[in-house]
């Protein structure tokens, strides 16, 4: 009986981590078609009122999923929103005001550089959340999931090693993809940190509202219009929003409450991957031998990384 009464935590933590693991890859899945949206979104509308639409619609649908729930359960509702305070609905916003200007930042360098550089700069972003986590959080990393990042991320980077351009023309366009990288660093270890008592619905809902706030300037200053004229346009800006943003977003951050954000934020290699896969399917898109390799190494890192310890929360 003793030894049975023992096991139900286990197991229980292992069904979480099974849960967890299984919405974190099907948010990256989700995440990854986010690059084909906005592809097709772009033939309308520019980045910053493309992102801006992500959020609006991200957020309404949310908020109606969130009053579905309150009606289904008032009294949880009542208390979970008598927890705000006013310095958590500072913290819920800041969310919105890293993973904005993360996304503006990354959509620009896309126009001042080629793809390849921004895209292998955008992917630094373990190695910010890492560090990020170890400097300002106390988060350790042992070594096995720092030989894991270390490969994971040379992988990311062979990817797309063939179209890679060394000059200062992309000066800009570079400095803007590796700022996008420190941004979207600091967003996930701020979810990780709000996720230990909000839930990822109310975490979502939030990052909308704060990066609509954020965005909603930029697209009025600088671009024509802000919705899509064409019905084609108004399904890539929902998938975006829908698939993307709050299943893609909504999964990964629920994840959140099992792994670290160093780990979910080294599962993003994955996104370049899925992507590129994608691509190759839907636009007949070349894939060289060494974008092949570079799968396989994304692949080995991650495998590599996923066996440590410290891929899972002190809690867990």
């Amino acid at each position: 009986m003793t030894s049975q009464i023992q096991l139900l935590p286990q197991n229980s933590a292992q069904k979480s981590t099974f849960f967890s693991l299984i919405a974190l890859l099907v948010g990256l899945l989700a995440v990854s078609l986010a690059a084909i949206f906005i592809r097709l979104s772009e033939r309308e509308l520019g980045p910053a009122s493309t992102i801006l639409d992500r959020f609006v619609i991200s957020g309404l649908v949310l908020w109606f999923w969130s009053n579905f729930q309150a009606q289904k359960n008032q009294s949880s509702a009542n208390k979970n929103n008598s927890t705000y305070t006013f310095r958590e609905c500072i913290w819920l916003l800041a969310g919105g005001f890293t993973f904005a200007p993360s996304l503006v930042l990354w959509a620009w360098s896309l126009t001042q550089t080629n793809v390849a550089n921004s895209t292998i700069l955008h992917n630094m972003i373990p190695i910010f959340t890492a560090l990020g986590g170890w400097m300002f959080l106390s988060l350790r990393f042992d070594r096995r999931f720092l030989i894991g990042m270390a490969i994971a991320i040379v992988g990311a980077i062979a990817i797309g090693a063939d179209d890679i351009q060394v000059d200062l023309q992309h000066f800009a366009g570079d400095l803007a993809a590796f700022s996008s990288a420190i941004l979207f660093g600091a967003y996930y270890l701020l979810i990780e940190q709000l996720r230990s008592k909000f839930s990822a619905t109310t975490i979502l809902l939030w990052t909308c509202i704060g990066g609509s706030l954020f965005t909603l300037p930029i697209a009025l200053l600088t671009e024509d219009h802000i919705l899509p004229f064409s019905w084609e346009g108004w399904l890539s800006i929902i998938g975006l929003a829908v698939i993307a943003q709050v299943l893609g977003h909504g999964f990964v951050t629920y994840s959140l409450k099992t792994f670290s954000s160093g780990f979910v934020a080294l599962c993003f290699l994955l996104e370049p991957v899925i992507t590129a896969l994608i691509a190759w399917g839907l636009f007949s898109e070349q894939l060289t031998i060494i974008s092949w390799l570079g799968f396989f190494i994304v692949l080995l890192g991650l495998y590599l990384a996923q066996s440590s310890p410290s891929i899972q929360k002190a809690s867990h």
